[in-house]
């Protein structure tokens, strides 16, 4: 069956960039020449298959709806509703002096929470730091992740059984390991795959193209997720790169490639499952483009009022990926403003007791942090060890 996507690239884009491809789901890539011989076939770069379902009014394009009943529906909603509570008590533990430095995800839920939706527990997920919506799904309890926001080691390790590497700092470091992971996958005839996101400021590192490279070259069953929420911290897009069109960079690489708006929960699910099936079944890579904004801070060590126009935001809040979302379900009736309420509420209170969990067990151990850097310890650092210990006795630090 062949598939149509007419689309605008996105709601930001300029009104001459669109985009039409007819694909078939699961065709084939023609074979390379022979060696030596110069390759005849069309190249065309600058058709880049795009996908919306769910438009910024809240309608759907029935015809590319994704097979889900009502209770999946539900299910979705409420994950982006939690990944959104989640958000706002981290930012506000933050300023009060309770969290460490945080990541806010606010405006971009569709995005981790429709690249995990589609994966299994065999399937391995590589997470950037700001993917906790995603890792909630994957099944790391809210608190484990509040103590690795506040810096305990314990919470970067992910839980027992879940198939997912710990998050990464360095930008796009994440990348290269879960291609190594998805080469195994191949060589061990494994049938699952992985995904790994990255921002678009990730996407001008070295690393990542070299990734995408070998996951290219290899066929491994990677599924790259570039979040294109248009700053790499204080860096707009046009700044790092003169083509905006961020998929197009997969194309040049033989990786099936497609813009997804990434601010709609059916088109970022539905694209990730198709990615998914691909690569289980032998279909090599994708990479998918999720256009989305960030909204609030890079960091609660940032301030984005210092380089980024405020107006820049006020279209976006009308591109909310939760609003949308509830207008079509509650005009389909599958969801009262009441629920609505009810959920939020539900989602608020399981946020506050993880978060009381996560005080419970979060306790401090100063004594330790000189303790596991040496089997023994160099002179000038036990010496440094000794005077910051007498420091803790006459401040009674136990």
């Amino acid at each position: 069956m062949s598939v149509n996507y007419t689309t605008p690239l996105m709601p930001d884009s300029s009104p001459d960039k669109e985009a039409s491809v007819s694909r078939t789901p699961g065709e084939a890539t023609p074979p390379p020449p022979a060696s030596g011989a110069f390759d005849a076939r069309s190249i065309d770069l600058g058709r880049i298959e795009c996908l919306q379902i769910l438009n910024e009014r809240g309608e759907v394009d029935e015809g590319l709806r994704p097979d889900m009943d009502d209770d999946e529906l539900r299910q979705l909603h409420r994950a982006m509703v939690l990944s959104r509570a989640f958000d706002a008590r981290m930012l506000a533990m933050q300023r009060q002096g309770q969290m460490g430095t945080f990541a806010p995800n606010i405006g971009q839920e569709a995005c981790g929470v429709g690249q995990a939706w589609p994966l299994g527990g065999k399937d391995w997920f590589s997470p950037s730091y700001r993917s906790f919506g995603a890792q909630i799904i994957r099944g790391w309890p809210m608190d484990r992740l509040m103590t690795l926001w506040d810096g305990y080691h314990d919470g970067f390790p992910p839980p027992e059984g879940v198939n997912d590497l710990p998050f990464s700092i360095v930008i796009g470091s994440h990348v290269l390991p879960a291609v190594g992971i998805g080469m195994a996958m191949k060589r061990a005839n494994d049938p699952h795959c992985v995904v790994v996101n990255f921002g678009d400021g990730a996407f001008s590192e070295g690393a990542v193209i070299e990734a995408i490279n070998f996951a290219a070259v290899e066929q491994a069953p990677v599924v790259f997720i570039a979040e294109n929420n248009g700053w790499a911290i204080s860096t707009p897009l046009y700044k790092q790169c003169k083509n905006d069109v961020l998929a197009s960079r997969g194309i040049g690489y033989g990786v099936h490639s497609i813009r997804v708006d990434g601010n709609d929960i059916l088109a970022m699910t539905t694209a990730t499952r198709e990615a998914c099936e691909r690569a289980r079944n032998g279909g090599g890579p994708t990479l998918i483009e999720a256009v989305t904004f960030r909204m609030s801070l890079h960091t609660t060590a940032d301030d984005p009022t210092v380089y980024r126009d405020e107006a820049l935001v006020d279209p976006w809040k009308e591109r909310c990926p939760i609003r949308r979302f509830e207008a079509w379900l509650q005009r389909t009736g599958r969801l009262t403003s009441g629920d609505a309420d009810t959920i939020r509420g539900e989602c608020e209170q399981e946020v506050l007791d993880a978060r009381e969990t996560f005080r419970a067990q979060a306790k401090a151990k100063p004594r330790e942090i000189f303790d596991y850097l040496y089997a023994s310890n160099p002179p000038e650092l036990e010496a440094q060890r000794m005077a910051y210990l007498r420091r803790l006795d006459r401040k009674g630090v136990s």
